[in-house]
């Protein structure tokens, strides 16, 4: 097995837990379905040592699996439709002060920010990050479009981050590695497929079925030679082209940011609106470049998609698709991008590019992005 390197992502929860930690043994845990690999597990730990009771609920194999010889594990094997009482009397009979998640908007984590709401609890929610892939966000209360950053004004974030003592780290110069990420979470999916049986009515959040996901993400990591071949040589002709070009960033259309934080109803109407857009204002010489999410597994035939719609605005000649990869190498030279609320967002906007989004993002101000 690898080694998962989360050292960074474990020290920001511990500090950030630590803020807590007085009276700790007055402070019971609820822990709910958390990222793929021992993230979870280790701050639990963590939080034992401090004095705290914790407990965590587990839906499949793969969340059993990852909590792995940890004490206070609660299986949920009934249906879905039982959910809100089950945790209704966990709530009550374990006593929680706190509930921690990963990710507010699949159905079970919704569900429990609202009893968590109603009832006073303290709601602490780990998300994939708004830096990724390096660092873990975590807030309380809410993420992406239930973040308190969005009632934030600049005004209140220079002020807070000109007070003595903020600690302002720095980031890597490698900024993580995919391969972690991809090995946990085929391990996840396999003890959901293969050792699933003590879990026969647990329903998934996302719209496929596990097998069909393990199956489209298996062809992606064959073809990753080849992809990866296509996707250089996409990258210089665009590259040596010699015309301005703008850069559309598409996201992950079963992402929780996506389906609950944005008008669309899926990838390809935000590509209608996008290539729509360009084909009425953009200047003749200018190009449109639409690069995928680097976890994409071909669920939608996107560039088909692309290659349709431009196709009928009269603008085929002049739109680009990338698939996946780094977005550096292209964002570097690009005058604007486009996108919903991907996190993404935030390269563009360190650049000093113009950003147009349609979603719900915590970087969504005035003094930001584009209207």
């Amino acid at each position: 097995m690898p080694h998962y390197r989360q050292n960074c992502r474990v020290k920001l929860a511990f500090s950030l837990f630590s803020q807590f930690s007085v009276m700790s043994s007055q402070r019971r845990f609820l822990f709910l379905q958390g990222p793929h690999g021992p993230f979870f597990r280790q701050i639990a730990a963590a939080l034992r040592t401090s004095g705290a009771d914790v407990w965590r609920v587990g839906f499949n194999a793969g969340d059993a699996a990852f909590w792995w010889r940890s004490p206070g594990y609660l299986p949920f094997r009934d249906n879905p439709d039982a959910w809100p009482s089950a945790l209704a009397d966990t709530l009550r009979d374990k006593q929680i002060t706190d509930i921690v998640l990963y990710g507010d908007t699949r159905p079970i984590h919704a569900e429990a920010v609202r009893q968590a709401r109603a009832t006073g609890l303290r709601i602490h929610v780990f998300e994939e990050g708004y830096l990724r892939p390096y660092w873990v966000t975590y807030e309380r209360g809410g993420s992406n479009g239930h973040s308190q950053l969005r009632s934030l004004s600049i005004a209140d974030m220079r002020a807070h981050l000109a007070q003595p003592g903020q600690d302002q780290p720095t980031p890597p110069s490698h900024w993580g590695d995919m391969r972690q990420h991809i090995f946990y979470g085929a391990l996840y999916h396999w003890f959901v497929m293969f050792r699933n049986a003590s879990y026969p009515q647990f329903r998934p959040h996302r719209a496929l079925p596990v097998r069909t996901e393990a199956q489209l993400y298996t062809g992606r990591l064959l073809m990753m030679p080849i992809m990866a071949l296509l996707r250089g040589l996409a990258t210089l002709r665009i590259k040596a082209g010699g015309y301005p070009y703008h850069m559309a960033l598409l996201q992950l259309e079963h992402d929780s940011s996506f389906q609950i934080h944005s008008p669309f109803r899926d990838m390809e109407s935000f590509i209608d609106v996008v290539i729509a857009g360009f084909a009425k204002g953009a200047p003749a010489g200018h190009h449109l470049v639409f690069k995928t999410h680097p976890l994409e597994n071909g669920r939608k035939p996107l560039r088909r998609l692309i290659r349709q719609a431009a196709t009928a605005q009269g603008i085929a000649h002049r739109v680009h698709f990338v698939r996946g990869g780094k977005l550096a190498r292209l964002l570097d030279s690009a005058l604007s991008a486009v996108t919903v609320n991907s996190t993404a967002g935030q390269q563009v906007l360190w650049r000093g590019i113009p950003l147009r989004i349609f979603g719900a993002a915590v970087y969504d101000k005035p003094q930001f992005v584009s209207d």
